[in-house]
């Protein structure tokens, strides 16, 4: 079975959860991101962070398959970025995008297995007044819960196993019945 064939084994259920998930992590990211306001440079066509070799669960990589088959058709982006960016820069299924994708620039906040919070920020939105350091919690990304709903969707899928699927792979493989 191909990255391609799984909109064919992920049941309505789940692709409805994942697509009603991401409509959720954009309701989240907008809020962090008004709160920032000035400090987030990030805007269309701003591809750093697309880079390549991200793998996705195989339920983000059915909802890009799902709702984007014309641009699979397509040419990948040259290798070294993300394979759906466009010649601009600009991401070619952004309303499909995964979750990595959709809280890239935010403020980043994370525990570590020894329990000390980390945070991280992409570069260009790094200055700003709080420092990243200070900013309270609630003005950060948490990573992990979302993790774990995407995961938990995945397991219903494919039985408790969490496999990955690269973006690029998702070019170039001939669907069933195609």
């Amino acid at each position: 079975m191909t990255p391609r064939d799984e909109p064919d084994r992920v049941a309505s259920p789940v692709s409805d959860a994942v697509d009603r998930l991401h409509e959720a992590i954009d309701e989240a990211a907008a809020s962090i991101a008004a709160r920032h306001g000035p400090r987030l440079r990030c805007r269309r066509g701003c591809s750093g962070c697309c880079v390549d070799d991200l793998t996705v669960f195989e339920v983000e990589a059915a909802a890009i398959v799902r709702h984007h088959p014309d641009v699979l058709e397509q040419a990948p982006h040259p290798a070294g970025a993300c394979a759906f960016l466009d010649a601009q820069g600009a991401c070619r299924v952004y309303a499909s995008r995964p979750y990595v994708c959709r809280t890239q620039g935010l403020p980043l906040r994370w525990l570590e297995d020894d329990g000390c919070e980390r945070r991280d920020i992409c570069a260009l939105n790094e200055e700003g007044d709080p420092p990243i350091e200070a900013l309270a919690a609630t003005a950060c990304w948490p990573i992990g819960p979302v993790e774990t709903k995407l995961a938990a969707l995945q397991a219903k899928v494919d039985g408790g196993a969490l496999r990955r699927v690269s973006l690029r792979s998702l070019f170039g493989t001939p669907r069933r019945g195609a």
